[in-house]
């Protein structure tokens, strides 16, 4: 079956980087589109980033432009989420998620979610 385990969360100070991994099984990435959300204590889930299923145009939150790169390896199965010049807002739970459609970057529009994992930035 469809599944998503995510990797690579952690406790950071401002500045720093991490990579985050989303390991994929059950599917072939080439037809879905994939994106990584994130959610914030009291906030709801938003979109950080994602890509179409056709390579379209890729998407990302104005809050992380230019500091947050997504990617994927069809070979490795595998969705990425590097992260540079991280702030304390960027501290939440970040998901990744796929969809056969997922049009657009909106966590209704993706049906299937890994289990999360968190990232804390602070000094």
């Amino acid at each position: 079956q469809l599944q998503l385990v995510e990797s690579g969360g952690g406790s950071v100070q401002p500045g720093e980087s991490l990579r985050l991994s989303c390991a994929a099984s059950g599917f072939d990435l080439n037809y879905f589109a994939i994106g990584w959300f994130r959610q914030a204590p009291g906030k709801e889930r938003e979109g950080v980033s994602c890509i179409p299923r056709d390579d379209g145009n890729t998407y990302y939150a104005d809050s992380v432009k230019g500091r947050f790169t997504i990617s994927r390896d069809i070979a490795e199965s595998t969705i990425y989420l590097q992260m540079n010049s991280l702030k304390p807002e960027d501290t939440a739970v970040y998901y990744c998620a796929v969809d056969p459609l997922g049009y657009l970057c909106l966590p209704r529009l993706f049906g299937f979610w890994g289990q999360g994992t968190q990232v804390n930035v602070s000094s």
